[in-house]
């Protein structure tokens, strides 16, 4: 029995429900479960259906043509069981990329992660024990058109579905942000107020902050305004240090970004504009 994802927007009218529904069952699937959103800002119409058929991934893409067509619908049939290749970007701090490859191969994130790319050799020794390739890919002012184009050969050759920045500390350009939009997500941390700059968390905690937490993105072209797909929040009191903002920061910002990515890889998150639709 195959198990496929159906995902789909459009502007809202009546009978897509009925109609979406009906193209499935002649189709031959069995509805195991869906949600949908109407968008009250655009009026565009979103859903998210799960289903178990005997029937091939072609066989459904071109049983639901018709009405994809008839609503002029953004449509998508993908195979529940295909994992998402993703390739790891990082730095020097792991916490997060360490999450990500535990998660993975634990079996909890279906992504398939082929490659890491980093501008530091500090992460390779974790690279080798979760057995990854690793790529040492130095970039500087000089070298960044370069060193862009080369990381985009590095995703065609390993057929790179998405890119995750796991606290990956260079910026993308504004060309390769357009050229992989909706695909690229990035994790940073969120502070009230915000503090930019080296050591955040220390100056959070000069600041006396009693709230940190992490944002995980989409990357566009406005640095860290992109499209968020998950945040999470946790309270620290006056007796925390400096220090110790930092590891509750870093546990914060791999679950955080754990989060996106496996609801990214689950076919969860639907693009609105500026704003996300998250199905459950």
């Amino acid at each position: 029995m195959n198990q496929y994802i159906v995902t789909l927007s459009c502007i809202d009218r009546p009978g897509i429900v009925h109609a979406i529904s009906g193209g499935l069952l002649g189709a031959g699937c069995n509805i195991t479960e869906s949600q949908q959103f109407l968008s009250p800002e655009t009026g565009t119409f979103f859903m998210r259906i799960e289903v178990t058929t005997e029937q091939s991934l072609a066989q459904i893409r071109a049983g639901l043509a018709p009405i994809r067509d008839d609503f002029h619908m953004s449509l998508r049939v993908d195979d529940g069981a295909k994992r998402t290749r993703t390739m790891l970007m990082c730095s020097k701090a792991g916490h997060a990329l360490n999450d990500l490859l535990f998660a993975q191969r634990a079996g909890t994130l279906p992504i398939d992660v082929p490659v890491i790319v980093s501008n530091h050799l500090d992460l390779k020794p974790m690279a080798d024990f979760y057995g990854v390739e690793f790529v040492h890919l130095p970039v500087t002012k000089e070298n960044k058109s370069q060193a862009e184009a080369e990381l985009l050969s590095i995703a065609d050759k390993h057929d790179i579905e998405l890119v995750v920045l796991a606290r990956y500390m260079q910026i993308l350009s504004d060309s390769l942000c357009e050229r992989m939009e909706g695909r690229v997500i990035n994790i940073h941390h969120s502070f009230l107020p915000s503090f930019k700059g080296a050591k955040p968390y220390h100056q959070a905690y000069a600041r006396g902050v009693k709230l940190i937490g992490a944002t995980a993105h989409y990357v566009t072209a406005d640095l860290d305004e992109g499209p968020i797909i998950d945040q999470e929040v946790t309270h620290v009191s006056h007796t925390r240090t400096a220090e110790q903002l930092v590891e509750l920061g870093r546990s914060v910002e791999g679950r955080t970004l754990t989060r996106a990515v496996q609801w990214h890889a689950e076919h969860r998150v639907m693009l609105d504009g500026q704003r996300t639709i998250v199905f459950s």
